[in-house]
Parts: structure tokens; sequence; C-alpha cells
């Protein structure tokens, strides 16, 4: 299978920091709140506001910034 469309096969707990590389493919947010992602590293964050909990954010996470994020129990799907 395609490697771009296989489901994760790794999970990590997300501490967000503002300069941490996470290179997630996805991630779940846990609780409700806002989530601030730098797509590559040499971007600045967007935030993705009133995010759900328990949605799943298919998109590739360089950095989950601490500057921004509200939402909380944030896990990193590789």
């Amino acid at each position: 299978m395609d490697a771009s469309i296989a489901p994760a096969s790794r999970a990590a707990v997300v501490t967000p920091n503002d300069t941490a590389i996470v290179g997630a493919r996805a991630l779940y947010i846990g609780t409700t709140g806002d989530v601030a992602i730098a797509l590559r590293r040499d971007m600045d964050p967007v935030i993705f506001k009133s995010v759900p909990a328990g949605t799943i954010l298919p998109v590739h996470a360089a950095i989950v910034a601490l500057t921004g994020t509200t939402a909380s129990n944030i896990v990193a799907l590789f």
C-alpha cells in the first residue's frame, strides 16, 4: 500500500512547543480548543479554531505550537 495513504502505524503524545519538530501525518485532538500548527518548519503556524474533542486533523504537522494552542490531549499519528 502507498505509504502516503496507509493508516497510521505509530502514535505519540504531543506536548505543544513552538520549536520542537513533530512531523506527524495527522493529529488526534482529545480536548476541545484551538490548535496552532506549522505545516512546514519554515512556516508560521496556522490556528485551527475550536477543534472539537475527538477530531482527527488530517494535516502534516511539522510543529504543534504552544503559542495559540488551547486544546489538550493531542496525539500525533505517524
